[in-house]
């Protein structure tokens, strides 16, 4: 029986990627909208209060595993959908974990503590995810850091901060491969209207017929 594809928008803080997954997700009659990390679950709550509160503090690892724990609660829902012919949008997903994590420790200096939790080891990064289904469809959203910067609300949050998020963004690029993975769609979103930029999307999600439902099982990470 056919299923409905799983669309992933990745994108830096302020990237304009959650109002875009509203619009994706508006575009198909039947169709679930799920950001990342989903902070209405009980390890969300955590996740928000991370996120929120630059008082609280957790070691990277065990950040690293709560997102990636996030994304578990709401595998099998995410299955079920696909299976019953939704087509699921994602605002953030496992590279966001991966990238964010990695920033914090692939252009700094090696140490000890570094090579002992392999923080900045993109397969160690990914093991946690392992399993979780593997979107038929990544779009990055890419513009420059002044652009992003100079958006309402910047700084609000935790990583909301020019220089990390410039590494954030590299280590973006670095893994997510379009070369090497069909999959994958690099979109430069800079100095274009919110319209400009949904019409954009729309023609790469056509372009890769992600559109229409599908007879390809579902894929894994």
């Amino acid at each position: 029986m056919p299923r409905g594809q799983l669309i992933l928008i990745e994108g830096l803080d302020r990237s304009g990627k959650s109002t875009q997954a509203s619009i994706l997700a508006s575009k198909f009659s039947q169709s679930k909208l799920i950001k990342f990390p989903d902070r209405s679950t009980s390890i969300g709550k955590l996740i928000n209060e991370y996120l929120t509160n630059k008082t609280f503090q957790l070691s990277d690892q065990s950040a690293h595993l709560l997102f990636s724990a996030n994304r578990w609660e709401l595998n099998q829902e995410i299955i079920d959908l696909l299976n019953q012919g939704y087509f699921v949008i994602l605002d953030r997903y496992i590279y966001s974990g991966i990238a964010y994590t990695l920033a914090k420790h692939k252009h700094t200096d090696s140490n000890e503590t570094d090579t002992l939790t392999n923080l900045s080891n993109v397969e160690w990064l990914l093991s946690p995810d392992k399993g979780l289904p593997k979107p038929d469809l990544t779009m990055f959203l890419t513009l420059d850091m002044d652009e992003i910067s100079s958006r309402k609300g910047w700084g609000d949050e935790r990583y909301e901060m020019v220089e990390f998020q410039s590494r954030v963004k590299q280590c973006f690029l670095d893994i997510l491969d379009e070369r090497n993975d069909p999959s994958v769609k690099i979109v430069d979103v800079g100095s274009k209207t919110i319209e400009q930029v949904s019409d954009l999307l729309w023609h790469v999600v056509e372009s890769s017929k992600v559109h229409v439902l599908t007879d390809k099982p579902i894929n894994h990470v």
